[in-house]
């Protein structure tokens, strides 16, 4: 059978006032461990972690484990623009227990492949016995990762898998193209867990699966039948909440406040959704809750 893990992008519950929302925090943890999906990625871009110091990242770590183990894998993203910072949060994180991390590229300058090579091989220094993932995002983070650096990366001790966001499926297929079989790929874009898989990925990690399960467990599930036509009914509703929610934190904010798990919101600088997209939060919300 193919491999279509469902990995839960976490968000992080803060106060109208900004502070952390550590009760908040913990519930969304709950549900997610709720969810029969096989991973969280705690404080990745849906965790608002270029806006959590290191002192919340211990908290919320903490709080990740505690809520989480035994029910799902727990992978903590450690990505920071140095890998002298990404390097203390592994450390952080392996104080807690955790096994698998995921790192962002360097951030908000331009770097060298050379000096990303540089970076991964710190990181993956300090996991120690662990598992880490390459985090690609060229769109945020402004340097890309070549197919031919992935190779390079690969050889790298613990460096077992990448999570690709806001690439094409070309773009990942490319990838899956040089990098050993057992590499695993995952994608970035909530709809495409099927259409991924179908280009050598072996999963999603998906932001809106952290409100809405159900329709992802749904697919996984119709893939795994091989029913087509069940696969094309199960792609619908997940396209329905993907196009209602998809990667805005204060959306899935707005679905976790109508669902009753965390009254928090983002401390982010983003967009608080108008009524008329409530409505529709509202209309997902009930339709596949």
């Amino acid at each position: 059978m193919t491999r279509r893990d469902i990995v839960t992008a976490v968000p992080t519950s803060f106060h109208t006032d900004g502070t952390l929302d550590e009760p908040g925090s913990r519930a969304i943890f709950r549900y997610v461990g709720l969810s029969g999906n096989e991973g969280a990625f705690i404080l990745g871009t849906t965790g608002e972690f270029p806006a959590v110091n290191e002192a919340e990242f211990d908290r919320l770590i903490a709080a990740a484990v505690d809520e989480l183990s035994g029910r799902m894998r727990v992978i903590a993203h450690v990505g920071q623009p140095s890998a002298y910072e990404a390097v203390r949060r592994v450390e952080i994180a392996r104080s807690h227990g955790v096994r698998e991390f995921a790192a962002l590229t360097p951030y908000y300058l331009s770097v060298t492949e050379e000096s990303l090579f540089e970076y991964f091989s710190a990181v993956s220094a300090a996991v120690g016995d662990g598992e880490l993932y390459v985090y690609i995002y060229p769109k945020l983070s402004g340097n890309p990762v070549s197919p031919e650096l992935l190779v390079r990366l690969a050889e790298l001790p613990n460096i077992v898998g990448a999570k690709a966001s806001e690439l094409s499926l070309e773009q990942i297929a490319a990838y899956r193209a040089v990098v050993p079989a057992d590499f695993i790929i995952y994608t970035g874009a909530d709809r495409d867990l099927v259409a991924a898989g179908e280009v050598g990925a072996q999963g999603v990690v998906s932001g809106v699966s952290s409100v809405l399960p159900a329709p992802f467990r749904a697919l996984a599930r119709a893939a795994d039948s091989g029913d087509a036509a069940e696969v094309a009914r199960a792609q619908v509703a997940v396209d329905d909440v993907v196009s209602v929610i998809g990667g805005d934190m204060p959306r899935m904010k707005a679905a976790l406040r109508i669902l009753g798990i965390a009254d928090g919101t983002v401390r982010m600088s983003l967009a608080q959704p108008d009524e008329a997209a409530l409505a529709e939060i509202e209309r997902v919300v009930a339709a596949y809750s």
